[in-house]
């Protein structure tokens, strides 16, 4: 098989259908494609519906599902997959991560197995994801770091500027370029690095992981590339409502996995020190906000959750992040 394409439900069964409408005409652009979709623990109706959609559309003959339950996170649910996949007779060459929450636009699928198929010194690529209007999203990134947790907190014009080079969000190249890591809601991963690092995490359970297995990549000698020609339109947040200056309050589960990230990946004194970076950051621009009567757009609780999953009181312990969906089974 040249290339799966591995897509997670959970409780957006409107959106899947619509990504699985999307993906429909490119199916025949990537010759030995299929489409695994996992319908990872919403319950009610949803397997039933996305059975009757497959069958429904004609999709049968490239789109499998299966069903999980409980939730299982993006990591899991995903891992669901690949592993099946990669112990079968023809496993795929590459893996794309597609979020359900997506559109594919005309040439994205083709445009990133072109692109690793010319460059096999890569080992995962990223697309271009816009918003509907076609304007573009956060993507691709540098890794993040003490400063950047500083002044993710602070929010200070001034020193965004001075820091700017070591800040996550890099300028958006019109041009196939090397990054550090690229968002998972469209990442396409080489068999080889999957064989040599594994699949995803399942320890930080969903967030953090697409930045964790880039660096992981990285490390055993793998390049990132942030491929611009394929162009993924990205509903973001559908399934967690989790985006960048939500008013909502940040699950348990996002600080749980950025710690783990953090520890599993730069030791206990780096993580301290992004701890203390980022919180007397935050707090100094709650001080600030009120003094200038700026309105309050932060998530709900911020400060405190951030302290209370930080090392200062969950100490150094590598603990994988706890899955919601477990607590009532």
């Amino acid at each position: 098989m040249k290339l799966l394409v591995v897509i997670l439900n959970y409780h957006v069964t409107d959106l899947t259908i619509e990504c699985l409408r999307s993906v429909a005409p490119e199916i025949s652009s990537v010759p030995g494609m299929k489409v695994a979709v996992c319908e990872n623990g919403s319950g009610g109706d949803a397997e039933a519906r996305l059975r009757d959609a497959i069958a429904a559309g004609g999709w049968d003959s490239w789109a499998e599902l299966t069903a999980v339950h409980p939730n299982r996170g993006f990591t899991g649910g995903n891992n669901i997959v690949i592993r099946q996949w990669m112990a079968s007779a023809d496993p795929p060459e590459y893996v794309l991560l597609l979020n359900a929450d997506t559109l594919v636009r005309p040439g994205a699928f083709r445009a990133l197995v072109d692109f690793m198929d010319t460059h096999p010194d890569v080992g995962v690529a990223g697309s271009r994801l816009e918003w509907p209007d076609g304007s573009q999203q956060s993507s691709p990134f540098r890794f993040h770091g003490i400063v950047s947790e500083l002044d993710r907190g602070l929010r200070l014009g001034v020193v965004s500027k001075l820091v700017s080079r070591w800040l996550p969000c890099l300028p958006a190249p019109n041009d196939a370029s090397q990054v550090d890591w690229v968002s998972g809601a469209s990442m396409l991963i080489r068999k080889t690095v999957i064989d040599r690092i594994g699949p995803l995490d399942e320890g930080l359970y969903t967030y953090f992981d697409d930045i964790d297995y880039c660096l992981n990549a990285k490390r055993a000698g793998w390049q990132t590339w942030y491929v611009p020609q394929s162009r993924i339109i990205h509903l973001e947040g559908a399934s967690t409502g989790i985006v960048a200056n939500s008013p909502k309050r940040r699950p348990a589960y996002w600080f749980q996995a950025r710690r783990r990230f953090f520890l599993k990946n730069y030791g206990a004194l780096y993580t301290l020190l992004a701890d203390a970076a980022f919180l007397c950051g935050f707090a100094l621009w709650r001080l600030r906000r009120r003094v200038q009567g700026k309105p309050d757009t932060d998530p709900p609780h911020m400060l405190a959750d951030a302290l209370r999953h930080s090392v200062f009181v969950t100490g150094f312990r590598l603990r994988n992040v706890e899955n919601p969906a477990l607590r009532h089974t």
